[in-house]
């Protein structure tokens, strides 16, 4: 695989999750050992295996205080995952001390047609009291859903831009409008590899040279009927039982590991050119040193039960490496999706041994889902913006709930300091794709 020709470089980083907005109060609560997983306060899922989420309260974002004044009135046709992106991408940008369109300013800090985007999205669940309106109108006598019905009366029930706000593209297209990126855009929709395949986009696009700095990574909401039935049906819900605490539910890598809980939330990081970053005075925080993406073959052609020795995850790691210049031994952390699926931490754990061996059980692991549940498309921009966090103040925070974790050091234990040079961040999704980056402290 070539080498990027140029350096590229993350300067920003912004994050929506359910500790709220940016990464330093999700940086706090990781440290602190907290988990945001709670009962749902919007819709009843006790006919589901567990009626647990971690949701974002109303009081820690509101999308109408992240967007300028001239476009408030777009956020009628926001969805959830929408807002999540632009709350995350003002973040990124304003870390990243850059001024665009959204600053209403005379001048901007990067050319439009140098400023790129790509962001992951996942399966928009479309909010249930549209759909259900426009599906009682669409009853025939016998009072089951009429499909020509549904066509002469009750579509009519949804509003003219009710497409509009579930289509995925939408994320890229309302940060692009606002923030006036007129470089590459590209929306990737993969599951939970989304975001860190889209950060893979935008580092090869500033790499050839067709943009100087990219808004990238991705976001989605899965605390919503739609979301929790699909999870549901994947088999990826803990069944947990009644007084049960929610906040201890999620075990990644445990022997008595039992599912994961859906979540909401999104990263964005600001990716710029090494060369570019350094012209405008920028201090870059890390640096996005390798990139690689496989898909696995799953035995069940879904992604539904992933392949046993997760040799789909070994390649996309072994080609971050190799994109990076750098050997295993390089590696001071992992950043796995350590989802608490026993199916998928076992691939993980296999894949994680395969690239290792004997280190394996040394390497500290991250795991974030105890904290912030299954965030989707967002997971794995969120992993990279933690990773970012971990190099600069050299600290690995607080790891909550698992014990008894074998051949991994993921067992619960406190924050503490440590030296870190390179960090490994790699998510596998459902449906077989997988995404790996390795960010490293600039040297």
């Amino acid at each position: 695989m070539a080498r990027q020709t140029r350096r590229v470089v993350i300067t920003g980083t912004g994050t929506v999750t359910p500790f709220g907005l940016g990464i330093s109060a999700l940086w706090s609560a990781l440290c602190e050992g907290k988990s945001s997983i709670g009962p749902c306060r919007t819709f009843d899922f006790s006919g589901f295996p567990t009626p647990f989420v971690a949701q974002i309260a109303d009081e820690l974002f509101d999308v109408k205080a992240v967007v300028p004044k001239s476009h408030r009135k777009a956020t009628k046709v926001m969805s959830r995952d929408i807002e999540l992106a632009v709350g995350a991408a003002t973040e990124a940008i304003n870390h990243a001390k850059i001024i665009t369109k959204s600053h209403e300013q005379e001048s901007v800090t990067i050319p439009p047609g140098r400023f790129g985007c790509h962001i992951g999205a996942g399966l928009i669940a479309a909010e249930e009291n549209e759909l259900t309106g426009a599906l009682a109108s669409a009853r025939g006598a016998d009072g089951k859903f009429d499909i020509s019905r549904w066509g002469s009366e009750g579509i009519k029930n949804l509003t003219p831009l009710w497409m509009l706000k579930y289509l995925p593209n939408m994320l890229a297209c309302h940060v692009t409008i606002i923030h006036d990126c007129q470089g590459p855009s590209n929306t990737i929709t993969c599951a939970e590899a989304s975001s860190l395949l889209s950060i893979g986009e935008s580092m090869r696009v500033i790499g050839r040279g067709d943009a100087d700095a990219c808004i990238s990574g991705g976001a989605e909401s899965k605390t919503n009927l739609m979301g929790m039935m699909r999870q549901h049906y994947a088999k990826r819900l803990a069944a947990t039982a009644a007084g049960e605490d929610p906040t201890r539910v999620v075990r990644p890598y445990a022997p008595d590991a039992k599912g994961c809980v859906p979540g909401e939330g999104g990263g964005l990081l600001v990716l710029e050119a090494m060369d570019a970053a350094t012209a405008r005075g920028a201090v870059p925080l890390a640096e996005l040193a390798g990139f690689g993406a496989s898909q696995s073959f799953c035995p069940d052609t879904l992604g539904v039960d992933p392949e046993a020795d997760g040799q789909g995850i070994v390649d996309a790691i072994e080609a971050a490496l190799t994109d990076a210049g750098m050997s295993p031994d390089a590696i001071d952390a992992i950043i796995p999706f350590g989802m608490g699926v026993t199916l998928v931490d076992a691939a993980e754990r296999a894949a994680i041994h395969t690239v290792f061996g004997a280190r394996a059980a040394q390497i500290p692991i991250i795991t974030l889902t105890p904290a912030i549940g299954n965030c989707g498309a967002g997971n794995g921009a969120i992993a990279a913006a933690v990773a970012v966090r971990c190099l600069t103040e050299q600290r690995l925070p607080a790891r909550i709930n698992t014990a008894g974790a074998v051949g991994l050091d993921a067992n619960a234990c406190a924050t503490r300091a440590a030296k870190l040079n390179a960090i490994l961040v790699f998510t596998p999704s459902l449906g077989g794709q997988n995404a790996a980056a390795i960010i490293r402290s600039i040297a």
